[in-house]
């Protein structure tokens, strides 16, 4: 995310699906609940005063279980649902206040969706999908032919531009409605479960084209999930529904350390931690330091003091230079070698904000504490092996 302009901003907007809205309404403010309110009055609440401030650039995650309303907000954002009450705003105007003209407009050139069960044409071939919408907006053949066929090598599916949707697989299929969607550049991108139809493998290498794509281009991404891993993976920040109401808007970290009540707690609970904990959350701090020109001797009592067989080696400003162990510091000290002598300088080093997930594979094989280091290369902390793995539990 770059910047914190706000895009699309959701001011009190509550659908209503029913005869008797007002006496539904009215039951509602009382404080009754969803199940209730449609037994007195045959009225479903899928939206009650949602409010919202999207920001340009972001991937905005929206969880929920099955009637949460998490898909008919997104419907709201490109009004395949009016709403019954409130105003959403796209750069600060109110979309509901558009014209036919202003909402085709609004429709073709701001804002795609990608749905869950892809909603490609069989009859057309892989190109002839993805250029549709071009084609739609009167857009001259080998012009839409050029931005289809970009589109299609973006979502890596060059070479198959001709071929039936009908041979294809469900990944596949879904990357030629990714390409489709982003082929009109829109600054919006609306997806619904669009992973979700599919097997665990392909899921996860759709989530890292995603988040692939999403730094090429630099999309607004409105992403709908059941999915709490899912979410945590690919959110920016995350809002929780229930009952067609926003429970928590945080960042999976924020909401990971501090969820706003135990229904959100049972969300994070089923979450993969690694997938949502940063490095700096779980480093600790170096006891065991010595200087570049430091002494081996002075190295041994550091490590001595600390009841460790190595120390981390810095220069000026703490930058690390790598590592020295308590038997390469004995051999130095021997044979009257420097520190610069013996250092071990292949260490494994990350940055504070990165996921420990990432670092799982790296901390499987470490000799040593991974060193975590800014981004002038100075020492901050370090993390072990039993602290990455322990976190996995």
């Amino acid at each position: 995310m770059e910047n914190n302009k706000s895009l699309l901003n959701v001011k009190s907007v509550s659908k209503l699906y029913g005869i008797d809205k007002n006496k539904a309404i009215k039951i509602k403010k009382e404080g009754k609940g969803k199940d209730e309110i449609y037994k007195e009055t045959g009225v479903t609440i899928a939206l009650w005063d949602v409010s919202l401030d999207i920001k340009k650039g972001e991937t905005f995650v929206i969880i929920g279980l099955s009637g949460s309303g998490k898909s008919t907000l997104v419907r709201c954002f490109n009004l395949l649902n009016k709403p019954t009450s409130g105003e959403i705003y796209y750069n600060g105007k109110d979309i509901g206040s558009f014209d036919k003209k202003e909402l085709n407009n609004y429709r073709r050139n701001e804002i795609s969706m990608v749905f869950q069960q892809f909603g490609l044409m069989s009859h057309r071939d892989v190109l002839g999908n993805v250029e549709y919408g071009l084609e739609v907006k009167g857009i001259p053949k080998a012009k839409r032919h050029t931005k289809a066929i970009e589109m299609i090598s973006m979502v890596g599916l060059q070479g198959y531009e001709h071929e039936p949707i009908s041979s294809l697989s469900g990944g596949m299929k879904q990357r030629v409605g990714i390409a489709r969607a982003l082929a009109n550049d829109p600054e919006v991108l609306l997806m619904d479960e669009p992973f979700s139809a599919l097997d665990p493998l392909v899921r996860k290498d759709m989530q890292f084209e995603l988040l692939t794509i999403k730094e090429k281009l630099n999309k607004t991404i409105i992403f709908i999930t059941h999915d709490i891993n899912e979410a945590f993976k690919i959110g920016d920040r995350v809002a929780i529904m229930k009952d067609g109401e926003i429970i928590q808007v945080a960042t999976p970290e924020e909401m990971s350390e501090n969820p706003a009540d135990d229904y959100v707690k049972q969300f994070i609970d089923s979450a993969d931690k690694t997938q949502v904990i940063s490095v700096k959350n779980v480093m600790i701090t170096p006891n065991s330091i010595v200087r570049l020109k430091d002494s081996p001797n002075f190295a041994i009592s550091t490590m001595k003091a600390n009841g460790v067989s190595s120390a981390y080696v810095v220069q000026d400003k703490m930058r690390l230079q790598g590592v020295i162990t308590i038997d390469d510091a004995i051999r130095a000290n021997r044979e009257g070698l420097s520190i610069s002598d013996v250092i071990i300088h292949d260490v494994n080093t990350t940055t504070p904000d990165t996921i420990l997930t990432d670092i799982i594979p790296m901390a499987t094989k470490t000799r040593f504490p991974i060193a975590v280091v800014d981004e002038t290369g100075a020492l901050k902390g370090i993390i072990s092996r039993a602290q990455v793995l322990s976190s996995m539990l």
